[in-house]
């Protein structure tokens, strides 16, 4: 049962991110009121302007900044989790490097849209393969053994991609490449939206139905053994899962900061604890996080700014208050 508590910050939430989407669909270079929304949406007219704009581009983006941001928020509480530290997220592993760098040899070898978000999406899943098989054959299978192969792997991953850089067209290529890692729902589209849903689904409900042994990682290795955790299935199916939530998203949105740091810790922060609630709460602030930051990136500036340099400007003062808040709490 949900303590009173829990019930109050989830539906405080859930009426913040309905708020966040309404006004995601609202805001934009060609404004629509709330109140025509519903209208809109059931009128049968569709030759009229603001349908064509609701249906092709608001509602796509809306939707894919809300799932984009609880896949970010849910993943980051689980790596959290499983890593049994507050700072883990997508890099961790080398998860968003192996992104990177497949979506830019794609953008050198002159692929298109698509071809960028299947290098992106195979290239953190390739990463997180190598990441588990230097696990298997170094036969470290502890948390220092998956960080240290996930700090192998991104090291590797930026040297690539600094020479992919060295050797690109810097007219075309490299601004393309440096505009990916920043992030941008700009390009969402309705069949950009359904390729990306799967993905999201199923490492969701991966997740929840492996919420249980995943809390049990938060435990002391013998602890969780005790209580017969497959400890090294259980933190592979738990990495795979989420990787291939974050995997789906940034292969349509690009590399976005900091959503999947943030968002955990102001769970664990309202619930006073970190658990399958906490993570799914996480999620819902991640959505509300990225809808809101990508409102903001489309209306402050007469072109549209990237998402992470807002969600890194939220970040950096959220990392320094969670420093100073744990030296207090030491003295």
């Amino acid at each position: 049962m949900m303590k009173r508590r829990e019930k109050i910050c989830f539906a405080l939430t859930l009426l913040m991110a309905a708020s966040a989407f309404v006004l995601s669909v609202c805001v934009g270079k060609y404004p629509i009121s709330p109140a025509k929304i519903p209208a809109l949406l059931f009128s049968a007219d569709n030759g009229g302007m603001e349908q064509k704009v609701l249906y092709t581009l608001r509602l796509p983006r809306a939707m894919m900044g809300m799932a984009s941001g609880f896949c970010l928020g849910m993943a980051g509480s689980v790596y959290q989790g499983v890593f049994r530290n507050p700072l883990a997220s997508p890099d961790v592993i080398g998860v968003a490097s192996g992104a990177n760098l497949g979506a830019a040899i794609a953008i050198v070898l002159g692929g298109g849209v698509w071809s960028v978000a299947g290098g992106a999406f195979a290239g953190s899943i390739l990463a997180l393969g190598l990441v588990l098989l230097l696990v298997r054959s170094t036969g470290m299978r502890n948390v220092a053994g998956y960080v240290l192969s996930g700090m192998i792997l991104s090291a590797a991953a930026r040297a690539i991609l600094m020479l992919i850089k060295y050797f690109a067209d810097y007219a075309h290529q490299l601004q393309t490449i440096e505009f990916w890692t920043m992030g941008s729902l700009g390009g969402v589209t309705a069949e950009k939206l359904w390729v990306a849903l799967p993905g999201m689904a199923f490492g969701m409900v991966g997740v929840t139905l492996l919420r249980r042994q995943i809390a049990m990682l938060a435990l002391e290795d013998d602890e969780s053994r005790s209580l017969g955790v497959r400890l090294h299935w259980v933190r592979g199916a738990a990495l795979a899962l989420s990787t291939v939530m974050v995997s789906a998203s940034v292969a349509v949105t690009g590399l976005i900061s900091f959503v999947g740091l943030i968002a955990p810790h102001c769970a664990a922060l309202l619930l006073g604890k970190r658990s399958f609630s906490s993570g799914v709460l996480g999620g819902l602030l991640g959505a509300i996080l990225l809808t809101l930051a990508d409102c903001l990136a489309r209306s402050l500036h007469t072109s549209e700014m990237p998402i992470s340099i807002l969600t890194t400007l939220i970040g950096v003062p959220f990392l320094i208050y969670l420093m100073t808040a744990e030296r207090w709490r030491r003295r």
